[in-house]
C-alpha cells in the first residue's frame, strides 16, 4: 500500500514546522550526513548524477547551517563552525570534480562530531531547564 503521499508531505512539513531551533540544526545534520552518504555510495558505484544531486543537497545545507550562525555575536566559536562548514563543502566539491568518494569520509568525520556536540548541549540545557 502506498501512501497518502500528500498527507506525508504535510506530516513531514509539520515536524520541521514545530521542531525547536535546537532540533532543526540537528536535522540539517542528518541531512548532510544522509546526502553524504549517499553520494559516496553512488560515486563507488559510479552512478555520477545520483552522485551530483546528492552532494548538491549536501552543500545546500551547509550554507544553510554557514546563514544560522551569529557571526556578530558568536565570536570565535561562530567563525570556527563557519570555517569547518566551508572546509566540508570544499571537500564535497573535490570529490563531485574528482569522482573521488575518499573525500566524503572526512565530511561525514567532521558532521558526526559536531552533531554529536549539539546532541550533549542539548542534553544539558535540558537538565539545566527542569
Amino acid at each position: 500500500m502506498i501512501p497518502n503521499s500528500q498527507g506525508y508531505r504535510a506530516y513531514q512539513n509539520n515536524k520541521y514546522t514545530t521542531a525547536s531551533p535546537h532540533r532543526l540544526i540537528t536535522m540539517l545534520y542528518d541531512g548532510v550526513l544522509r546526502f553524504t552518504s549517499q553520494a559516496g555510495k553512488a560515486l563507488n558505484s559510479k552512478e555520477y548524477e545520483l552522485a551530483n544531486q546528492s552532494l548538491k543537497r549536501s552543500q545546500d545545507i551547509l550554507y544553510e547551517l554557514i546563514s544560522c550562525l551569529n557571526m556578530k555575536d558568536g565570536g570565535q566559536i561562530a567563525e570556527n563552525l563557519r570555517n569547518l562548514y566551508l572546509y566540508a563543502i570544499d571537500l564535497t566539491i573535490k570529490a563531485n570534480v574528482q569522482k573521488n568518494s575518499s573525500y566524503l569520509s572526512e565530511v561525514i568525520s567532521i558532521i558526526t562530531e559536531l552533531k554529536g556536540a549539539w546532541e550533549q548541549i542539548g542534553k544539558e540545557v535540558s537538565v539545566n531547564h527542569v
